[in-house]
């Protein structure tokens, strides 16, 4: 009745809608936790404009002192995605290459593997010369 085709579709059809739907699911529910933690750190702080004792002055600069540590973690983080990025894309790069060449040894059709090395590279370029940095936490 069905061919091996026919169930190799569906079995991909079904694999697909699930991936996207999961997607869609982890994707709500991180932002439903941003919001939530949102609302509850400005609900805090509006309590703490209302009171008027010495804890709410040491309390908004114990949360001013977070912000910036989260801020520092965020830039260590993109600068070290870029970097780990361009190693990926030289690694697929030259990996392409060495592909290619073994396959068509009489033209240069390797040279194709340039292409994703060499953004690979300015990746990595960017990331260590022209991405600014912030001053807390990072090299």
């Amino acid at each position: 009745m069905f061919t091996p085709e026919v169930f190799i579709f569906i079995f991909l059809s079904v694999g697909a809608i699930s991936m996207f739907g999961f997607m869609a699911v982890a994707s709500w529910a991180g932002a439903r936790q941003q919001e939530r933690e949102s609302y509850y750190k400005n609900d805090m702080l509006k309590k703490l404009a209302d009171s008027s004792s010495s804890g709410a002055a040491a309390t908004l600069e114990y949360l001013r002192e977070q912000e910036r540590i989260v801020l520092a973690r965020r830039a260590q983080k993109k600068h070290e995605g870029y970097i780990v990025g361009g190693m990926i894309n030289l690694a697929v790069g030259v990996a392409l290459m060495v592909f290619l060449h073994a396959i068509v040894r009489e033209q240069p059709v390797f040279y194709v593997g340039l292409v994703p090395g060499l953004i690979g590279v300015a990746l990595i370029a960017y990331a260590l010369l022209f991405l600014p940095r912030s001053s807390a936490g990072l090299r």
